[in-house]
């Protein structure tokens, strides 16, 4: 019993300094299985890219990423993409603060419902707006005659289209956020005199605005390169409602795939470049947050 004891009181061998037990295996294993893993999955997809588009020349390549219809296609699939983005801001924020904030009846239905894109396949998502949108639509139809408003066919319902796709990031991102705010913070801000306006701007904002911006960049970066719930809903009207997705799949099956790759790397590198300022600012926020701590 004794040498039990002694042996259980006896001291641990040191273990080496900055060592940590953990459940995964060590460092270089673990970052060898990830760069292995995301190589595989990421970036050698990636990288075929431009070795394909480097089978065009210069001259080629530049001549196929300028032509006109693919600038047009550029131009509405970019900036229905950011404007998809902005609104899912705004409202992503509404939608998470009202599923946080308040209590009302169908509460768990209206949480369970904006996860349905995620579930819903976007060919499904697509045709269901364009039922709903097209001129003999439940919507479209009074829309188109009452407002002359025409959405379907359109770059309108490009967006909208976007907008129904990209909503659950930013709800996700900032809900778990706002879970974690307490509400002493603004009842604090209230006590001082603060507005509600203020109280948000001041308190609130701060804290939401890197989850506001990684909503932001999964919203935009899903709107970027959808294709089955837009190409329904787009018309695909050349200069007016086509989309660059659409291009390039129209570029493969004419088997001109040195083509397809250049506009996909092009694609790509303002995706990467947008994705990279957007980071930016994210990492900018977290140490002014950081600066603004006692």
């Amino acid at each position: 019993m004794s040498a039990v004891v002694s042996a259980s009181m006896a001291p641990s061998p040191p273990r080496r300094r900055g060592s940590r037990a953990g459940v995964l295996p060590g460092f270089g294993l673990s970052m060898g299985f990830t760069l292995l893993y995301l190589s595989l999955l990421v970036l050698i997809p990636l990288a075929t890219l431009p070795i394909k588009a480097a089978e065009l020349s210069l001259a080629d390549f530049w001549a196929v990423v300028t032509e006109p219809r693919v600038v047009a296609s550029y131009k509405l699939t970019f900036g229905a993409a950011l404007f998809a983005a902005v609104v899912n801001v705004v409202f992503g924020l509404i939608v998470a603060w009202c599923l946080v904030r308040y209590r009302f009846p169908g509460k768990r239905l209206v949480d369970a419902l904006v996860d349905l894109p995620f579930a819903l396949p976007t060919a499904v998502a697509g045709i269901a707006l364009t039922a709903l949108y097209a001129n003999n639509g439940w919507l479209g139809q009074p829309l188109e005659n009452w407002f002359g408003w025409k959405i379907a066919y359109t770059p309108v319902g490009i967006v909208i289209a976007l907008i129904f796709i990209s909503l659950p990031f930013v709800v996700r991102t900032v809900q778990p956020v706002l879970e974690d705010i307490e509400r002493e913070t603004e009842e604090a801000a209230a006590s001082l005199g603060a507005s509600r306006w203020q109280a948000f701007q001041r308190v609130l904002l701060p804290t939401l605005m890197p989850a506001l911006l990684t909503g932001f960049a999964l919203a935009f970066a899903r709107a970027l390169g959808e294709y089955g719930a837009v190409v329904f809903i787009a018309g695909n009207m050349p200069m007016i409602s086509e989309i660059t997705p659409l291009l390039i799949i129209s570029k493969l099956e004419q088997f001109d795939y040195a083509g397809a790759a250049a506009i996909a790397t092009v694609m790509l590198a303002f995706s990467f470049v947008l994705l990279l300022i957007i980071n930016g600012l994210q990492f900018w926020q977290a140490r002014r947050g950081a600066g603004r701590q006692p």
